[in-house]
């Protein structure tokens, strides 16, 4: 299959020059005829990777626990709107609602609010997730005010990022541009870049050659998931791969089936993915009057967060209903959702709540 929208991003910066790499991935993930989100199912074996909710049901599950417990530390607000942002095939929520359906009054009191974009995925949500009468939306904008439970997971690490090279002379913005042959190359922007863009930009520290990067997309639903927490009761947990910032690296990749592909190569086939910097999503929510947890430029890796939440008591109560093959892929679901070497170190969690809502369920300090 050849990409449809590389003559179309070929011929945009013949005529008008180099776009940034948040351009680039706006563009190959949801251009709305070609973009590799709009047009597929990117989930499961026969797609291009993987998520938590689709390894077990036990992911989905102690998400449940944490939504419910949380509304019940709110005082049960009835209504309350429940969002997922890139819902996926509605795996986790189905999961999510699932586990908590003997909580009294909660499903009678949710809103179920699903922000997607993709055409093919909000079909398969509403397949799995009908009986609720979810409601769609483009955007956490659209998504009616008051009180609020929200979880993202695997939605940060795939919003455009700015990427940005130190240079001998400074900072400069790494673009996509075409070379001598006409194909798509990596280049640099000359123009100087402030340093208050990147608390990175005014180290003298940082080498040349280091890569540093913004996700201002991310940022924003920051800023407005922690202006929503600070106008109405809620609380919010954000799940992915990434890191406590700042920090410099390239994280940029492409996946497809299954493997890492050359970024550039074949827009809108490849799925784009770039670390997530929790604690610039953090900052952000508390500058809207937002709480984050667990503090600071501190993350919870998944593993603990679902050992927190009773993941292993859960896996304990399935296995003892199955059969051995059952049983051991149980416990092989658990250990790559938890042990360090898997997603459990890699994966970081943090929450955000309304103010004085005090630590949610699994982030409580350590003693």
């Amino acid at each position: 299959m050849t990409s449809a929208l590389l003559p179309l991003l070929t011929r945009r910066i013949a005529l008008s020059g180099p776009i940034s790499v948040a351009s680039f991935m706006a563009e190959a993930l949801g251009h709305p005829e070609h973009g590799y989100y709009i047009t597929r199912d990117p989930l499961g074996s026969a797609g291009d990777f993987t998520t938590a909710p689709e390894i077990s049901q036990m992911f989905g599950e102690m998400v449940g626990v944490w939504l419910a417990d949380c509304w019940l530390r709110l005082g049960s607000p009835d209504p309350v709107t429940l969002v997922e942002l890139g819902p996926g095939r509605g795996t986790l929520m189905a999961d999510a609602l699932r586990a908590t359906h003997r909580v009294p009054a909660f499903h009678a009191a949710l809103r179920l609010a699903l922000v997607e974009t993709s055409p093919t995925l909000r079909a398969r949500q509403a397949a799995i997730l009908g009986d609720y009468s979810p409601q769609w939306h483009d955007s956490l904008a659209d998504v009616p005010a008051g009180p609020m439970l929200l979880v993202a997971n695997e939605f940060f690490d795939a919003l455009p990022i700015r990427q940005f090279v130190r240079g001998p002379r400074g900072w400069a913005e790494r673009k996509v541009g075409l070379d001598e042959s006409g194909d798509l190359c990596f280049m640099l922007e000359p123009a100087p870049v402030a340093a208050a863009l990147h608390p990175v930009f005014a180290d003298p520290r940082i080498p040349a050659g280091a890569v540093a990067e913004l996700c201002p997309a991310g940022i924003g639903i920051a800023r407005e998931i922690g202006q929503r927490l600070a106008e109405a009761p809620g609380a919010a947990l954000l799940v992915d791969y990434g890191y406590a910032g700042p920090a410099i690296g390239d994280t940029l990749q492409a996946l497809r089936a299954h493997r890492m592909v050359p970024v550039l190569d074949d827009p809108g086939l490849a799925d784009l993915t770039a670390h997530v910097d929790f604690t610039a999503l953090a900052q952000a929510a508390q500058q809207r009057g937002a709480d984050a947890h667990p503090g600071p430029g501190r993350t919870i890796d998944q593993g603990d967060l679902l050992r927190a939440l009773g993941i292993e008591a859960r896996a304990a109560a399935l296995s003892r209903q199955a059969s051995p093959q059952q049983a051991a892929d149980i416990a092989n679901a658990l250990a790559r959702l938890t042990e360090p070497g898997q997603m459990g170190r890699l994966f970081k969690t943090i929450a955000l709540t309304s103010p004085g809502f005090g630590p949610p369920a699994g982030f409580a300090p350590h003693p």
